[in-house]
Order: C-alpha cells, then structure tokens, then sequence
C-alpha cells in the first residue's frame, strides 16, 4: 500500500502544511499570532506556566482573546505550575477562561503521585497547532542578554490540527460523551485539499494504555536505513529502546545523539553520562551541546520522517508523563530537520568519542555518574509507581 491510502491506514492525516519552529523568539511569535487570530477556540495545555515576563504577556493575550468572544480553554499542571498567584488565577475567570490544573499533587482520585500533564501544544480553531518541548517561561523565550534554551515545535495547518484539538477536549472533558458533544458543537474546520504533508499526533498515557510516542522512537530505530539524528535533553532510554538502538548500527544505521552539554536538571545529566559507555560501545556517536542549556525533544531518520514534541527518551516520559508528539512523514520537512541538526552538531557541539570519555571522566566522576543513575531509577519507581491501569473504552 503506498500514497495516502497507506497514511489513512496508519493514523496521518494527509492535508496539512508544516512548519519546524526553534524555541525562543520565534515560537513565542508564532503562538501570539495564533492567539490573536483565532475566532472560536483556543485550547492551551502547558506544563509549566510561570507568572514572569512571557508568562504574563501570553496571560494577557488569553485574556483579550476571551473578550473577544473567544472560548479559551487553559489547562496546566498540577505540579509544575502550582505557583501561580490567586490574583492571576482570579483575572482568568474573570475574563472568562476556563481554567483546570491537572491533577493537583496527592490530590488525584488514582494517588498517581508521578502522574504529570507534560503536553506542551497550543490549537486555534481547530485549524492551527503548536506541539513542541517548550514551556511559557523566559526560560523558554529570548530576552536582552539570556538567549532562549535550544528547543523545538512544529507547527501545523490543517487536519492535524484538528485532531490535537480532539486530544486537548479529550484530555479536559475527562468525560467521553461530554467530549463528543464539545467537538461536535465546534465550528467545521474547512482544510485546503491541494496540500499534502502526512502528520499523525501521537500521545503517550501508561494510566489509561497508550504508548504511542514510545513506538515511534521504536519505529524510528527499526525503520531507519542510513541515519538516525535524536536531540533529547534527559536521554535515558529503556531497555527496548536500548535494543533497537543496538540492532540499527549493528545494520550499518548511523545513529547520531546529540545530547546536552549544559543541563538544568545535573543529576539527571551524570545518570546519562553513566549510559555514555553502553552507547558509545553500540556504536552511536555521542555530541554534547555546548552554547545554552538543551531542552529539545525531535528525531529524524533518513532525512525523511521527523517525531517532536514533548517526549524524553527516558521512562519517566514512557510511563509517568502525559505525553504529545508529531510525527511529520514528509521528504521535504525531514530534509530540513536534518539539515538543521547538522549544522547544530558541526558549529555547537563536541563529539564524546570513547577515548575523550576515559580521559576526561576519571573512577571517581564515574562513581557519581552510577549513583546519579541509581538515584534516577528509585525515584521513577517511588514517584510514578501506579495500582493499576485504566481499561481500555
């Protein structure tokens, strides 16, 4: 089966137009203009929201949208955006915002503890989507002196866009026969036919059995011919992960990592350094980021398929996090993310070659790497352990 028929049968949508956004300035341009042109309804589903500079111009921006008669739906974590004030929460449902945390810490009906809304997408009338890693943050925007963290989205027009709105009603209204009827209600989303560009959304939520993301990287890895570039931030890939990764480049598959050099989180960067020794020993090159803090979660293969989003390669986004990736099935897309990750690993990485790792981390740095990794896996196993799963619908 080939052509769009093949896609149909694989979850894509076939009329959409995409577009690789890098974080910063950029992105943060792209979601002001999608919030200021939307005319239905905005469905914004963030993990971490914060009350600084870009977190209040977006606030502001949701605020004059819902006064303009815009239903704008708001949904944050539980967890990482509980520091938002009461005075901002209070201007929300004053202009009209529907506004939820997901899953208040120790407050969930389950007790799942672990259990974090990671999504990071942005949808504008069922017509336009933003799915990427970043958050509503200065951390995430670029500011006078302090240049954004490296990260990425997609951003899409057209059937897919719709589908992530059916995923941001879904995940609100909890409630599936009140979610068919939100988006039955919805204006018909109107698609331009004479573009084609296959992208399939993909969601990762062990609680309720989807583990789509996480095949995806399984795809990438088995599929692959020639090449695989991964940019991920905290690369801590499982075992079945691990194995496909060895079987590609025993298949001759080039298999690039480009992981961070400066990291926000260190424990988790010493857990991965420990790893560098099993990788390096598959045979993946190994480049670390060296200008800012890499915060990037995208994949491509043979410079011809692309997954984005907000998925780690790691378990806590396999089995904790709720996850929300892209997949892009499209030569011209996936030839300029490759393109642009080659330029990042020739002009602002180093490679970690096996002789590099020996000389530059001696028995006692690889000591702490161990306990690093040690630590990383008892905390996933107390902080995301679950009693069960939901069954399926």
């Amino acid at each position: 089966m080939s052509g769009p028929q093949r896609h149909v049968s694989t979850g894509y949508t076939i009329f959409n137009r995409a577009r690789l956004v890098r974080g910063g300035g950029d992105y943060f341009a792209a979601m002001e203009e999608m919030i200021r042109k939307a005319r239905y309804s905005i469905h914004l589903q963030i993990y971490i929201f914060e009350e600084d500079l870009t977190g209040q111009r977006i606030a502001a921006l949701l605020r004059e949208a819902a006064s303009r008669g815009v239903d704008v739906w708001l949904m944050v974590d539980g967890y990482a955006s509980r520091g938002l004030s009461d005075e901002l929460l209070e201007g929300f449902r004053i202009s009209g915002i529907r506004f939820r945390y997901f899953e208040p810490l120790m407050q969930g009906g389950n007790w799942y503890v672990g259990r974090r809304m990671h999504h990071k997408v942005l949808v504008a009338d069922g017509l336009s989507g933003l799915v990427g890693g970043l958050n509503v943050s200065d951390r995430y925007n670029d500011l006078p002196g302090r240049p954004a963290w490296l990260d990425w989205a997609v951003e899409v027009e057209g059937e897919a866009a719709f589908e992530l709105f059916r995923t941001c009603v879904q995940v609100w209204m909890r409630n599936p026969v009140a979610a068919r009827r939100l988006i039955a209600a919805h204006p018909s989303p109107v698609f331009d036919i004479n573009i084609a560009c296959p992208v399939r959304v993909r969601r990762n939520d062990w609680v309720n059995r989807k583990g789509q993301v996480s095949r995806s990287y399984l795809e990438l890895l088995r599929n692959a011919e020639q090449e695989v570039i991964i940019m991920s931030s905290y690369f801590l890939p499982g075992r079945a992960i691990r194995r496909s990764l060895r079987q590609a480049t025993r298949r001759g598959v080039t298999v690039r990592l480009i992981l961070a050099g400066i990291s926000d989180v260190s424990v988790a960067k010493h857990a991965e350094r420990f790893m560098y020794r099993y990788l390096l020993r598959c045979g993946a090159e190994i480049y670390e980021y060296r200008r800012n803090v890499l915060h990037g979660k995208i994949a491509v293969r043979d410079g011809l398929w692309v997954t984005a989003g907000s998925y780690n390669v790691n378990n806590i986004s396999a089995y904790a996090s709720v996850e929300l990736n892209l997949d892009v099935d499209d030569a011209g897309f996936g030839s300029n993310v490759r393109e642009t990750l080659q330029t990042i690993i020739g002009q602002d990485c180093i490679r970690i070659t096996p002789d590099d790792y020996r000389t530059r981390y001696h028995w006692p740095v690889r000591i702490l790497q161990w306990l690093s990794y040690l630590l990383f896996r008892i905390v996933f196993f107390l902080f995301t352990f679950y009693f069960r799963q939901h069954h399926r619908d």
